[in-house]
């Protein structure tokens, strides 16, 4: 049997506004999470954009990062000040650059990332996040990026915690609640 008109608009609506409250729990793990990092002087990394090499004036420009904004690293999550959700892109340390031998070309790419972050201002040393994702939590799931870390699964919004498995999803304010804790307290010697 099929649903008429009303009755599907009525079940959609009906998911919508539970979907609604989902998203609104998970804005408010963010929330928590964000306060309770910022209490707690968690370690933050760099947020930056890739500027790939190009010509400027005639002249060649070297790759470089823009540092966009600071961020704690929460697993497979990215979440800055403003409780901005992201997801993990690549990560590489700041290195200056130095002449070595390279044997394998992702070697080379990963050295050249590194050297373009502080060929950007980023100093030495400092982790640097880039190619993050956003993930928005206002848009409801139209606006979860397909693919993503972040889907609304079993009416809850949930994170996939390990990219590899498929099944690895968990419900994202515990996922949340965990991952800041360990970062607001690192273990000993970490």
């Amino acid at each position: 049997m099929t649903d008429g008109p009303g009755e599907a608009s009525a079940r959609g609506a009906g998911e919508a506004a539970f979907g609604d409250a989902a998203f609104t729990e998970a804005r408010a793990a963010v929330a928590a999470a964000t306060a309770r990092l910022a209490e707690a002087g968690a370690r933050r990394e760099v947020l930056a954009a890739y500027e790939p090499p190009r010509r400027r004036l005639g002249l060649p420009r070297a790759a470089r990062m823009r540092r966009l904004g600071e961020v704690w690293r929460l697993g497979s999550l990215l979440l800055d000040d403003d409780g901005r959700l992201y997801a993990v892109g690549r990560v590489v340390r700041a290195e200056a650059p130095a002449r070595r031998s390279v044997t394998a070309n992702a070697v080379a790419e990963q050295r050249a990332y590194r050297a373009a972050a502080v060929k950007g201002g980023i100093p030495a040393g400092e982790t640097v996040d880039f190619d993050a994702v956003p993930i928005p939590l206002d848009g409801g799931v139209g606006a979860l990026p397909p693919g993503g870390p972040v889907a609304l699964r079993d009416d809850r919004v949930m994170v996939r915690w390990n990219p590899s498995d498929p099944g690895a999803w968990t419900p994202l304010a515990g996922y949340l609640a965990e991952r800041a804790e360990l970062l607001a307290q690192p273990a000993p010697g970490a």
